[in-house]
């Protein structure tokens, strides 16, 4: 997850050799500036009631643009006959976040914010889409994998990294914790 986009990849069984069968980039903003990746830090310097409706109107943007890619994920796999399960969403630290008023305020809340709101609205598409999502906090994923997964950090970092070099460059950290999460929503 970024700010006004988020790195997708879809992996397919069995669970203990799974296949990358699609990634790409989901963008979330319609158009791709710093006024609106960084929707909040745009707001803090607007009145509140314009903030609001700024905000807002990223918010429906971002809800709509992240279900229109998810349709498309789907239909694409669709037509080789691959349905998607689940879907992973990789979380913050998890800090909740306090009234409007107070995020602008606050330098560190508002990429909190920026953040959190491009979370939801995958967190929407993905309801709207019908698709179980699974979430791990980025922190603890290669714990939770080998965990869920019963392999070894290591291992998981070696088979990660292989995962991506059947598909050539790039195979960046965002594609490969993605892979992981969905591994993890693929093996549960």
């Amino acid at each position: 997850m970024h700010s006004g986009w988020a790195a997708a990849v879809a992996i397919c069984g069995p669970v203990k050799a799974p296949v990358v069968v699609d990634r790409r980039k989901l963008q979330l903003v319609r158009t791709f500036s710093y006024t609106y990746r960084q929707p909040y830090h745009t707001a803090e310097r607007m009145e509140l009631a314009d903030a609001r409706s700024f905000i807002c109107g990223v918010q429906s943007d971002a809800k709509r643009l992240a279900k229109l890619a998810l349709r498309s994920l789907q239909e694409d796999l669709g037509e080789g006959d691959v349905k998607i399960a689940g879907a992973a969403l990789l979380l913050a630290s998890g800090r909740e976040l306090p009234a409007f008023e107070k995020i602008l305020a606050s330098h560190a809340l508002i990429h909190t914010a920026d953040g959190e709101l491009f979370r939801d609205s995958l967190r929407a598409a993905c309801a709207a889409c019908d698709l179980r999502l699974e979430c791990v906090r980025e922190k603890e994923l290669f714990s939770a994998a080998s965990s869920v997964l019963k392999i070894q950090t290591a291992t998981l970092k070696q088979r990660i990294a292989a995962l991506g070099k059947e598909l050539g460059p790039p195979w960046s950290q965002d594609e490969k914790f993605a892979a992981l999460a969905a591994w993890i929503s693929l093996a549960r």
